[in-house]
């Protein structure tokens, strides 16, 4: 078995570990808790090849989209590998499997910031057919909205139901069928979404460069 011909991790895996992490942490405005895991001989390695790597975070904002928690893993990954000056290359975008939870204050953060507030219009305007997102909610697993017009001193309350439609994120009224995709990269492939425990949980995949 793989584990047993590599407990004892060897310095390569453990130099690439440490490679790993300065490229997230050079990518990220904040992460907390990253846990790094190559499992890799050393043959290997020189050769080009990781058998698996996993990765987990917590507390993270990359880009200004907040996460509370990460969870990644990679097969089989094809790689350069300079030792000399500790550059890491990607070959063929390899497809990575990942999964992120965010909170209500994740989710606020992430709409209300001026790098993402184009997407709290697009919900405003295209599912409840209002001019500004006022606020956003997960109460008992359940998502609920805020949105009202320009000068009107009212808010207009929707349940919503998320969504993964075709490896795309949707978002739905409950009252009726009426649904819009939220932009993502399409790189991006969503294999499931679901609330629980009042976290949003993302399933998805995509390739990745470096």
């Amino acid at each position: 078995m793989i584990v047993k011909r590599i407990q004892g991790k060897g310095i390569l895996a453990k130099f690439l570990e440490q490679c790993v992490r300065l490229l997230i942490l050079k990518e990220c405005k904040k992460i907390n808790n990253l846990k790094i895991n190559i499992i890799s001989s050393s043959a290997n390695i020189i050769k080009g090849e990781i058998q698996k790597i996993n990765i987990s975070a917590e507390n993270i904002n990359y880009k200004d989209l907040l996460f509370d928690k990460l969870e990644l893993e990679g097969d089989n990954i094809k790689i350069i590998f300079k030792l000399t000056n500790k550059e890491l290359y990607f070959k063929k975008n390899p497809l990575i499997k990942f999964r992120i939870s965010l909170s209500q204050k994740s989710l606020k953060a992430i709409l209300f910031s001026n790098s993402w507030n184009w997407i709290s219009e697009v919900i405003s305007n295209e599912v409840l057919n209002q001019e500004k997102l006022e606020d956003i909610e997960i109460i008992n697993d359940e998502l609920l909205i805020k949105a009202s017009e320009k000068n009107i001193n009212k808010n207009k309350e929707e349940k919503i139901n998320i969504k993964a439609e075709k490896g795309k994120l949707h978002l739905r009224k409950k009252t009726n069928k009426k649904s819009i995709q939220i932009p993502i990269e399409d790189k991006i492939f969503i294999e499931n979404i679901y609330i629980e425990n009042n976290l949003i949980n993302i399933i998805a995949n995509s390739p990745i460069s470096i």
